[in-house]
């Protein structure tokens, strides 16, 4: 086959594989044929990877096609000199008809005006121009009033769902495993043509890009950074929902926000948005995939300290503003699920959330009895009577009438006329004296009533708002010691909020229905602490309600799970003695009573355990990996693994080893009889 067969045969391969795109074509389309009104200049923009270059090399072909002479330019090679484009752009100045294309403008775009005031003024008749740029062209081109009928600008936007599985068919990738390279890719052609180019997996097996994959689709995508704080800030745009200012300063420091959040604003794959930075989705998948694989400590690092500034956002909102500030948080656990993914991050402005109205009541009463029936209407009653403040209703946009409603309650004290009236809440009391008593100043709140049309508790627009409302009421509510929720539908609710660490605590019969209550204690894991544990990745669940009403002392042993968290919380923290001192293991067996340095003693506990798991070669290793990444503070981990002298997969099972010794040898250790001087402890930094 001759050098010009195989060129056509890779052409129209090409061509065949360039799914959608039709708005695009079309004016190419038109521009080749030479119709009166088509633009003499096209200018493709949009992100890396999104296509642009597949759409020039369209209309090479075309051009071809229909005899035209084709004339290619690469801006990463002019230099932005204005010689060498125009050396290399000259047979379209000689040529009529000829079909220019510049690729990779971004590379010289400094010629912009240039091309346009005086190059393009030099084309032979008839001649046509496409460029392709990641960076959109600027507004001369369309205050000009010669160029505004000459020019058009057209922005290539991401695949869409349909689009994106006609790729990867074209591409033979097997239907059941399209929906989650769609997911990955984010409507971005190049993502889409990388994740089919990765061996399937096992049949079962989730799907995930491999490291080298991560690799290039960073460098394709985002490409060269100016410093590790560009980097630090890309990595918070791709883990919140929206990006401003204030979070990226509370992320990051105030060290050059200004700068670099005016640097993000001006980057192709960023939208701009009222609401704050959007990245493009392919480009949101790339990233957080890519330091998850390259630097899971500072993954969770990241997503830890966005949670925090999330739960700043919801404390800080106005009260209409709560709603959006808590699904904003919640965008960081939507891989995680729910009912039906209840969090779908979208708002709902055909819905008002407004307080309870006098004018509300009749219908409240009315929707409390058809979905739940007389028993749980009369209790609706009784708490609108005494806590009115408590209820949130909701109403389609424009209709006056209730649609659901919602009530948290606030208790300090068992009342008996609150108990006679309220069967789950006489419950909820029992609970509480026996397992969780309150102390002085302290309150529980419990949401009691979530109700919507038909009855049930499923996944909804309405269900979403209750739900993001009553976490946002916990969010900002001082002084609360225990909380409560119920449902009636458990088996759809129970192992997502037992996730979330609220187990079910009691069941209770009203009116012939079971109510489930579902409980925690807050002073076993704070607001705060629960921000960090939910932000983190492969955590255990902690214990967040008393398996007993042994004792509720906060300062007992920690149950299994929470005490593992605390020890690797600790570890993580272990050169940040501010943090450090704020451990939750400070209240446990590991430091002795009355002990004048509590931060010391806990650190040679953890020292002594931690020389104590070397008992073979496999604990040596461990010890190794543990001390590498933490005591002595590698900056990456594929950092200490290089310290260490072995494969970064190596090194992951000793340091997984470690974790797992450690914990066991410190929940082995016998408690201190009293305060003393751990002799391993390391001087404080």
């Amino acid at each position: 086959m001759g050098a010009a067969g195989l060129a056509g045969r890779l052409a129209a391969a090409r061509a065949g594989a360039l799914v959608g795109r039709e708005p695009e074509r079309a004016v190419l389309d038109r521009m080749l044929s030479g119709e009166a009104d088509a633009p003499l200049v096209a200018y493709l923009h949009g992100p890396g990877g999104i296509g642009k270059s597949s759409l020039l090399r369209y209309a090479a072909r075309q051009a071809e096609l229909g005899g035209r002479s084709v004339v290619q330019v690469d801006g990463r090679f002019l230099d932005a000199d204005p010689r060498r484009l125009a050396e290399a752009a000259a047979p379209a100045c000689a040529e009529p008809g000829t079909v220019l294309l510049i690729d990779t403008f971004e590379q010289c775009q400094p010629l912009e005006a240039w091309l346009r005031e005086t190059f393009l003024l030099r084309l032979a008749e008839g001649a046509i121009v496409v460029v392709a740029s990641r960076v959109a062209p600027d507004t001369d081109w369309s205050l000009d009033p010669g160029w505004a009928q000459l020019f058009t600008a057209l922005a290539v936007r991401p695949l869409d769902a349909a689009q994106s599985h006609a790729l990867l068919a074209a591409r033979g990738v097997p239907a059941e495993q399209r929906d989650a390279f769609v997911a990955f890719a984010g409507g971005s052609p190049l993502a889409l043509s990388m994740a089919a180019s990765v061996p399937a997996t096992a049949p079962g097996a989730p799907w995930e890009p491999t490291g080298d994959v991560l690799m290039t689709l960073v460098e394709r995508l985002v490409g060269d950074l100016p410093s590790a704080v560009h980097r630090r800030a890309l990595e918070v745009v791709a883990q919140a929902y929206v990006t401003r200012e204030p979070l990226l300063r509370a992320v990051l420091g105030d060290d050059d926000t200004d700068t670099v959040f005016s640097w993000l604003r001006q980057l192709p794959y960023i939208e701009a948005t009222p609401e704050g930075l959007h990245p493009h989705d392919a480009v949101r998948s790339t990233l957080e995939a890519d330091l998850r694989w390259r630097d899971p400590e500072r993954y969770d690092d990241v997503r830890v300290r966005i949670s925090l500034a999330g739960l700043q956002a919801v404390r800080g909102a106005a009260e209409d503003d709560v709603p959006l500030r808590v699904a904003e948080w919640m965008f960081l656990f939507r891989k995680q699920g729910g009912p039906g993914n209840l969090y779908n991050y979208r708002t709902h402005p055909h819905i008002e959330d407004t307080p309870l109205r006098p004018e509300d009541v009749p219908g409240v009463l009315r929707m409390a009895e058809e979905a739940e029936g007389p028993s749980s209407a009369a209790a609706v009653a009784h708490w609108i009577r005494r806590q009115p403040e408590a209820f949130r209703v909701h109403r389609y946009a424009g209709s006056p009438a209730p649609v659901s409603f919602m009530a948290v309650l606030r208790l300090d004290a068992a009342l008996p006329e609150d108990r006679a009236e309220d069967p789950v809440i006489a419950a909820v009391w029992d609970l509480v004296d026996a397992a969780a008593p309150l102390r002085p100043g302290e309150h529980l709140g419990i949401r009691r009533f979530a109700v919507q049309p038909g009855g049930q508790q499923r996944p909804s627009p309405l269900m979403e708002l209750i739900s993001r409302r009553t976490i946002g009421e916990e969010m900002r509510t001082h002084g609360r010691a225990v909380t409560f929720t119920v449902f009636e539908d458990a088996d759809r609710w129970g192992r997502y909020l037992a996730e979330a660490g609220m187990p079910e605590v009691a069941a209770v019969e009203v009116g012939g229905r079971q109510q489930h209550v579902f409980g925690r204690d807050w002073r076993r894991q704070t607001v705060e602490e629960w921000v960090q544990y939910r932000a983190r990745t492969a955590v255990a669940p902690v214990a967040t309600w008393p398996a007993t009403a042994a004792t509720n002392d906060p300062g007992d042993q920690p149950a299994r799970a929470a005490f593992a968290e605390g020890v690797l919380e600790a570890l993580r923290v272990w050169h940040v003695p501010r943090e450090f001192a704020t451990s939750v293991l400070l209240r446990s067996p590991l430091v002795p009573p009355g002990s004048p340095d509590p931060a010391a003693d806990l650190r040679g506990a953890i020292i002594t355990a931690l020389d104590a798991i070397q008992i073979d070669p496999a604990g040596v290793r461990a010890h190794e990996a543990l001390t590498a990444t933490y005591i002595t503070a590698s900056r990456t981990h594929r950092a200490a693994a290089r310290r260490l002298g072995v494969p970064y997969g190596t090194y992951r099972r000793h340091l997984a080893l470690a974790k797992e010794r450690l914990i066991e040898q410190l929940l082995r250790r016998p408690a201190p009889a009293s305060a003393s001087t751990h002799p391993h402890a390391p001087p404080e930094e």
